[in-house]
């Protein structure tokens, strides 16, 4: 009996056994939070039909893009401030809007 008292107080059943535990428990719990991060992905991976199809005919290209900016003309624009805060945009754009049209007159 006192042996068996001396091995539950001894350093291997204080530190050793609960580490044991924590590894040996943290790993099964990593894996099944692993496992809900993966079946998450699935779910999220999976893409409507109809979606794909819609994507299929985008015939949108790289070099379609790069005539569409060829077409505009960069060089001749002009740098109009936004609103600041606390400025009503709307008042803003009027005058804006005034500004350029007694400009073009």
């Amino acid at each position: 009996m006192e042996r068996l008292r001396k091995l539950w107080r001894g350093r291997t059943m204080t530190f050793g056994v609960p580490l044991l535990l924590y590894l040996i428990g943290g790993s099964f719990g990593l894996r099944e939070f692993a496992q809900i991060r993966y079946d998450v992905h699935k779910l999220h991976g999976k893409v409507d039909p109809a979606l794909k199809e819609k994507l299929k005919q985008n015939t949108v290209t790289l070099e379609s893009e790069y005539e569409k900016l060829n077409k505009t003309d960069l060089n001749n624009w002009e740098n109009i401030r936004g609103p600041r805060l606390g400025e009503d945009s709307r008042s803003v754009q009027k005058q804006q809007r005034e500004a350029l049209r007694l400009k073009t007159q």
